[in-house]
């Protein structure tokens, strides 16, 4: 382990980790500089894919997302889009919160991390879309925490491509534009680089757009020539879904750099044991025209933080791009058309976030001190607190008043004064909204509590001071005081889901160590799992032997028929292969085995 990666206090690591919807990443600073750290799979990028098989063994990364299509059932991708819900994902037969599916990644990325730096302890920047609620932030922060992190701080990710980029360009001082498209979610932030202060002037973004939304718009492509075709729709099938879906992300990327692309699908479902497929061949210009609405929404995006920030596409010096979904052409040619420059392209768009991330555990603790980087950001939403405004001579509840405004530079403490609506009123409810709209019932609730003892005087004879302070980590603390009586009350909007206590976390926890302990000792899974956990699984599995068992009949029947050489040669290898997988009940062979079978059988025409 080298010093950079540590505290010089307390000698434990601090890396950055980009938590990303497509892809995870983490980085730490190395020789002054920040470095990216090898994933499982020899490669800096471990996919955001977790597979719980059917024996419970948790699996993380490749092989997980290679299971995508043979068990959807049991597989989960693209999690970060549901953090901060109240929901419950599915992994077979048992259900997780998303926190707890982040964790398993997390907790992956710590495991290679502490095979090459330390084990024990380690502190992390975990980064978020500048778009994220408080929730989502709190739920990130949880997610860190539960896989084991010191969860120092949680930084905006177009914030951390900018210190990336900064770290490399002290004496480049002007306005910079980062335009991050990445697998899930899309930011965009201007910041200032000024004599080695990196001020974030304004964000914007859409937490539920990327690159999932191109693949998700090519399923449907997909899934229309095959309706038109055979009046039969893949999508309502799992694994023919996870099938397009996985043939979409293959013809985006071929579409970046090929005017066409040939889709074969020799297998896109099956009905009544007859393989349906799909042949075609889609271009960029109508890969271009699915997207496009998609593209719009960044392009005002890019107006209206400009506008935010009080500046004209002629005042940005540079661009960056970040995020896999900028290398599609026509996302640098819509910003390329938008500011008149090529963007920079010097910093690799998949590991941007994650130096940054990396950068920003640096200068917390300090082996980057000597840089003369300091960075300042802003609040992605406003935030206050419902009141009664006077409409037409009448109090009506329910109105919004912005106490902190959105892209505030933060840390920031901010104070109003309110006063009593009624008579000889003793008790003031306060609720806390984020959002821009003028009427909380369009906003986000956070939280509420009540201040009580107020003296019993006429309406608007009472205070009330309402303090919200807003910390780096997007930490929000709210107090609410009454000066005449010297009551107060505060309340810190950082938890998780409707969580009082620490009982769910605790919980949280007890679910994921579960999870890694049924999966150590596989020869004993099922002496853990309840009685409907294993049928469940018993009939999963069954399904797959089946399907294996028919398809192994099927081409038996062919072999002994009169086939010349060649067709009995490979009809034979994949009975073997069938047979083997049978032997085996393992899902993932047998899928691969009945895929092969339905490849043949087309072949042969059987």
């Amino acid at each position: 382990m080298t010093q950079d990666a540590t505290t010089n206090q307390s000698f434990r690591p601090i890396i950055g980790i980009d938590l990303g919807t497509t892809n995870s990443a983490a980085a730490y600073i190395h020789n002054q500089n920040p470095a990216m750290l090898e994933m499982n799979n020899a490669s800096f990028m471990l996919p955001s894919v977790v597979l719980r098989d059917p024996n419970g063994q948790v699996i993380v990364g490749d092989d997980a997302r290679s299971a995508l299509v043979a068990m959807p059932q049991y597989t989960k991708s693209a999690v970060k889009r549901e953090m901060g819900q109240d929901t419950r994902i599915e992994l077979g037969n048992q259900s997780y919160r998303p926190e707890e599916i982040s964790a398993m990644i997390l907790k992956e990325i710590k495991k290679q991390v502490e095979s090459q730096l330390s084990e024990g302890e380690i502190e992390a920047v975990i980064t978020v879309p500048a778009y994220f609620t408080n929730q989502q932030r709190q739920a990130t922060k949880e997610a860190g925490e539960l896989a084991g992190f010191v969860v120092e701080r949680i930084i905006n990710e177009p914030t951390a491509a900018a210190l990336a980029y900064g770290i490399q360009n002290m004496k480049n001082d002007g306005h910079i534009l980062v335009y991050d498209l990445g697998g899930g979610t899309f930011d965009v932030s201007v910041v200032e680089l000024m004599d080695g202060i990196l001020e974030v002037k304004a964000s914007a973004g859409n937490h539920r757009l990327g690159g999932e939304d191109f693949d998700w718009a090519l399923v449907d492509w997909f899934a229309e020539k095959v309706i038109d075709e055979h009046q039969i729709d893949p999508r309502e099938e799992p694994r023919a879904k996870a099938r397009l879906k996985e043939e979409a992300e293959h013809v985006k990327k071929q579409l970046s750099f090929k005017e066409a692309v040939d889709v074969s699908i020799p297998v896109a479902t099956v009905s009544g044991n007859r393989p349906i497929g799909l042949e075609t061949t889609i271009t960029q210009e109508q890969f271009v025209h699915l997207i496009k609405p998609f593209l719009a929404e960044t392009q005002y995006n890019l107006e209206y933080v400009l506008e935010e920030a009080g500046l004209a596409r002629a005042d940005i010096d540079d661009v960056i791009l970040v995020g896999g979904s900028t290398r599609i052409p026509n996302v640098q040619k819509l910003v390329t058309d938008f500011f008149g420059k090529t963007p920079h392209s010097e910093i690799n768009p998949d590991e941007a976030v994650a130096l940054g991330a990396a950068v920003q555990a640096g200068i917390k603790a300090g082996t980057l001190q000597d840089s003369g980087l300091i960075i300042t950001d802003v609040a992605p939403f406003s935030m206050g607190v419902a009141v009664a405004g006077e409409i037409e001579r009448e109090l009506v509840p329910g109105q919004f008043h912005a106490i902190i405004d959105r892209n505030t530079t933060i840390p920031v403490t901010r104070t109003h004064t309110f006063s009593t609506t009624f008579d000889h009123q003793t008790a003031v409810t306060v609720e806390i909204y984020q959002g821009e709209n003028d009427w909380v019932t369009d906003n986000y609730f956070l939280n509420e509590f009540s201040l009580e003892g107020l003296p019993a005087k006429p309406a608007g004879h009472e205070a009330v001071d309402i303090t919200f302070r807003y910390n780096i980590n997007g930490i929000l603390e709210v107090t609410a005081k009454n000066a005449s009586s010297g009551n107060e009350m505060t309340v810190t909007i950082e938890d998780a889901i409707d969580r009082s206590s620490d009982d769910a976390f605790a919980d949280s926890l007890a679910n994921i160590e579960a999870a890694y302990g049924q999966g150590a000792d596989n020869t004993q899974q099922l002496d853990h799992w309840s009685e409907i956990d294993v049928t469940d699984a018993m009939e999963s599995h069954a399904d797959l032997l089946k399907e294996a068992r028919d398809w192994k009949d099927r081409l038996q029947e062919a072999f002994n028929s009169n086939v010349d050489n060649d067709q009995s040669a490979s009809l034979q290898d994949v009975i073997n292969q069938l047979d083997a997988a049978i032997q085996s009940k393992n899902a993932i062979t047998l899928n691969d085995a009945i895929e092969n079978a339905i490849d043949l059988a087309i072949n042969l025409e059987l």
